[in-house]
């Protein structure tokens, strides 16, 4: 059996990873600044995370929801704390895109309503709904297309005033990135994720913050959206909440009432997934992480500011793009073949920066200065 050929691959096959650096079979070293997609949050191996698990996996890996698994409590209790959302409630889950699609439904069982408002250039993930409200025609299935999806341009407060005078009564939820990944590195303005809630809650909608990529205090704030001094309904989350381990969960506000059976899932909430994000919650909290995201990041982002050849620099904390020209496209490839610097993209000529949330400045500096030798090639 092959295997089914979705991803485009580079030739590079990492064997052995340690904090921001990975190394190949070759054992050639390289730079990690994109964490695969944001999911490392801590570093790779951090060994506070490795012995987690591995004293979890001694003693029980799995066990399904229908037994107390108290590891579960441990995490909601600490996500609330470092989070500041006490009040709230937590349902585990495995991804970012069931993540969407669980606040999603859980937003329709509230108010029993099925429109939902999305935005231009967002991501939500693959999965029926999710994908749905991702604004990506290619990756949409006709099986998945879905008629109560209405796309705005993001960041437009008169559309969006328009969009609820006109259906007001029938949106069950807004899904909004705080900072779109996939789009661009582009930042929700804090007039406009206002208007959200004053919105939603004159309307009885549900106000959903997708933080799968920019939350977990990559942005320098834990969820994204809190630098708009607002709280959403749903937060949902996956990427860096298990360094690696997949998981995924949304933090529920206290109006919304569960019954058996509303939610489900057969591996969300295991006990060695939750050992991975007990792990790196305790991480954050003791090397006060979300604090030098924002250090770091602001660093970065003045640096990168200052190159007469970049168009223009995005983001906030360690959730940056850098905005290039056409005739620059090239850099993001030269990063990684000729200065072996792992970079993300979001197209046609945006690189992407999503390091661990533990690098230091030092690593910022080593990547600047590759980034301007690249530029002069």
């Amino acid at each position: 059996m092959d295997l089914f050929n979705v991803y485009p691959i580079n030739p590079i096959n990492i064997v052995r990873a340690k904090g921001s650096t990975v190394w190949d079979a070759e054992g050639n070293a390289y730079l990690d600044l994109y964490g695969g997609h944001a999911v490392i949050s801590i570093g790779h191996t951090h060994p506070h995370y490795v012995q987690r698990l591995k004293d979890q996996l001694d003693r029980i890996g799995f066990y399904s929801n229908s037994v107390e698994i108290p590891i579960q409590r441990e995490l909601a209790r600490l996500l609330g704390e470092i989070s500041g959302k006490e009040n709230f409630h937590l349902f585990l889950c495995n991804s970012g895109a069931e993540a969407n699609e669980n606040a999603l439904k859980l937003a329709s069982f509230h108010n029993k309503r099925k429109k939902i408002i999305s935005f231009s250039k967002a991501f939500h993930g693959r999965t029926s709904l999710a994908v749905a409200c991702t604004d990506n025609p290619a990756i949409i299935a006709p099986v998945n297309e879905n008629n109560d999806v209405v796309f705005l341009p993001f960041n437009d407060e008169e559309a969006l005033l328009k969009a609820f005078k006109s259906y007001g009564d029938d949106i069950s939820s807004v899904i909004i990135e705080g900072i779109q990944g996939v789009g661009g590195i582009r930042e929700a303005s804090v007039a406009f994720l206002k208007l959200i809630r004053s919105l939603c809650d004159q309307y009885d909608a549900v106000f959903i913050a997708d933080s799968v990529q920019c939350g977990y205090g990559r942005s320098g704030l834990f969820y994204s959206h809190d630098y708009a001094g607002i709280s959403a309904d749903i937060y949902t989350m996956a990427k860096g909440m298990g360094n690696g381990f997949p998981i995924g969960a949304i933090s529920i506000a206290p109006k919304f009432v569960a019954t058996f059976g509303m939610l489900g899932t057969t591996f969300g909430g295991n006990h060695l997934a939750c050992a991975a994000a007990v792990s790196v919650l305790e991480v954050i909290k003791q090397e006060n992480l979300i604090q030098n995201a924002a250090v770091v990041g602001s660093y970065l982002i003045e640096e990168l500011k200052k190159f007469d050849e970049v168009i223009d620099v995005r983001g906030r904390g360690l959730m940056i793009g850098i905005d290039l020209p056409a005739e620059l496209a090239h850099v993001k490839k030269d990063l990684l073949n000729k200065s072996n610097i792992f970079t993300g993209e979001a197209k046609p000529s945006v690189i992407r920066l999503l390091p661990a949330l533990n690098i230091t400045k030092e690593v910022a500096d080593q990547f600047l200065t590759a980034f301007a030798e690249r530029l002069k090639d």
